[in-house]
């Protein structure tokens, strides 16, 4: 029994965990962004703060609504990255954001 224990032990350590990718904004394009993002499902995206010197910021950008929990829905939303200040992501907020309106956004990236 304790060898097979073991082996089960042994059988987990080795298969893959599903890691979330993370990127340093700054250091890519919008566009390798913005297809890190859909190819992947979600991504975390690193980036400076403008506000307090020093201080990274991050968060979790996804390709679609189906990639945010039940009570959240895929907003559009701006990273920097290297080439554009301004780059159009997609990021999770909560469905009380939507101020009772039935109608839920569908964007996808």
């Amino acid at each position: 029994m304790r060898k097979v224990l073991v082996f089960i032990a042994a059988l987990i350590a080795a298969t893959p965990t599903l890691a979330i990718s993370r990127y340093n904004s700054q250091t890519i394009s919008c566009d390798r962004a913005r297809a890190a993002i859909h190819n992947e499902g979600a991504v975390i995206l690193r980036y400076p703060s403008t506000r307090v010197r020093g201080m990274t910021l991050y968060d979790r950008y996804v390709r679609n609504s189906r990639m945010c929990d039940a009570n959240e829905y895929a907003e559009w939303t701006t990273v920097p990255t290297k080439d554009n200040p301004k780059c159009r992501v997609l990021n999770c907020q909560n469905i009380d954001n939507l101020d009772g309106t039935f109608i839920i956004p569908d964007y996808s990236l």
